[in-house]
């Protein structure tokens, strides 16, 4: 990793590891948000409000993620960067987290109970606000030809810090709703005053990007590239939902949380290496082939009958998954100019938001099964292809 480093001088290392801390941040946010959420809402006599109120909000992620990803833009163009844009989204969500973990120590009754899925959702939206903001920051940080490289040390905390999802579950479920909370906030803040302290004006230098892309994005392009995220977010999304179930019946005597651990721990590892190949292999191809594999092993892990292989399936997922992730903000980021980083990362989060919003939809009111998930992922799968075919056709045109 050290040489990685060193061999990439014309990328921004400080300030993508300030990124990666901010990241930390929210992964551990979300991984609080969802471990209380529904025990809050069971709590306050919400238990059918649990399920629907992650697809509602999802659904709104489809259309924010993209105005507040052009909106961002507006901001780079007038103020120079997107750090006033993050510090606000960051600081309401400090703020909601802060509220909501007061509320919870009361004993709401009545109408007054609905503050707390409201202020929920709002959390939802102030995170939105900044997530993708934050990472377009990448195009600023690295020229286009390295931003793999650059994503690979992003994809390497989300993939560490998943991994640890089972023992930082036991710890804050002993430390409860309201303190984790609290600790969200304090993360959240730290992490955007380290991107903050990290990035001096001057960091922003658009020079440093070598593009031969046109200083306006066709709307078809546009288009493509959220449907590529909606199709790469409903594999994984399949992929981590189903899954790791599938194995675990082929080898139970592996807990369930250890194979979702191991995917995400393999991802981790894997991510360096693969932003390296991936820079030389292009983003196109790369997710391609992450995408491809990750499909092709889901028809094989149920045809699988040796549970000596579901260790070699949890590294392979793990190694499929890992290129996804490394090579997608590429792949975005590379199909426009500077000017509409945010866009592009909003339309990829909002439709890869939209997948995640309609996995859930699929398993419960549909009863999605390990084949049903796995002919739907090829489906995308081939869907993805030609939008990413599409795409270079009119990038080359």
């Amino acid at each position: 990793m050290v040489n990685s480093f060193s061999s990439r001088p014309e990328i921004l290392w400080r300030q993508v590891w300030g990124l990666a801390t901010l990241l930390a941040a929210i992964i551990f946010s979300w991984m609080a948000y969802g471990l209380f959420q529904p025990k809050i809402l069971q709590k306050l006599e919400f238990s059918e409000l649990a399920g629907s109120l992650g697809i509602i909000q999802g659904l709104l992620s489809i259309v924010i993620e993209p105005v507040v990803g052009g909106l961002s833009d507006r901001i780079q163009h007038y103020l120079g960067n997107r750090l006033p844009l993050i510090s606000v989204g960051v600081t309401l969500a400090g703020l909601i987290f802060v509220a909501v973990s007061l509320l919870v120590e009361q004993n709401l009754q009545g109408a007054v109970r609905w503050v707390v899925p409201v202020l929920m959702t709002a959390w939802v939206v102030a995170m939105i606000i900044f997530r993708g903001p934050a990472i377009a920051l990448l195009m600023q940080f690295a020229p286009v030809t390295e931003l793999p490289q650059a994503n690979a040390i992003l994809v390497f905390v989300f993939g560490l810090v998943g991994a640890i999802g089972p023992i930082l579950d036991i710890l804050l479920n002993k430390i409860g709703a309201s303190m984790t909370f609290l600790l969200g906030a304090i993360a959240l803040i730290m992490g955007a005053y380290i991107l903050r302290s990290s990035t001096p004006n001057h960091s922003f230098n658009p020079s440093t990007i070598n593009q031969d892309i046109p200083a306006t994005t066709p709307p078809i392009l546009l288009i493509l590239i959220f449907c590529v995220g909606f199709g790469a977010g409903l594999e994984v999304n399949l992929l981590m939902s189903i899954f790791p179930l599938e194995l675990q019946t082929q080898l139970p005597s592996i807990k369930l949380e250890f194979i979702t651990s191991g995917i995400f721990l393999v991802s981790a590892i894997a991510s360096i290496p693969l932003g390296e190949w991936t820079a030389q292999l292009g983003a196109n191809k790369a997710i391609t082939l992450g995408l491809g594999t990750m499909t092709g092993l889901m028809g094989l892990a149920l045809l699988n009958d040796n549970d000596i292989l579901v260790v070699a399936f949890i590294l392979a997922f793990g190694i499929s998954f890992s290129l996804v992730f490394v090579s997608m903000i590429p792949f975005a980021l590379s199909k426009v100019p500077p000017n509409q980083a945010g866009l592009s990362t909003g339309l990829y989060f909002g439709g890869s938001a939209g997948a995640t919003a309609l996995v859930p939809i699929l398993i419960k009111q549909v009863g999605m099964t390990s084949m049903g998930a796995f002919l739907l992922a090829e489906v995308a799968f081939f869907a993805i292809a030609g939008c990413i075919m599409m795409s270079k056709k009119i990038q080359l045109a």
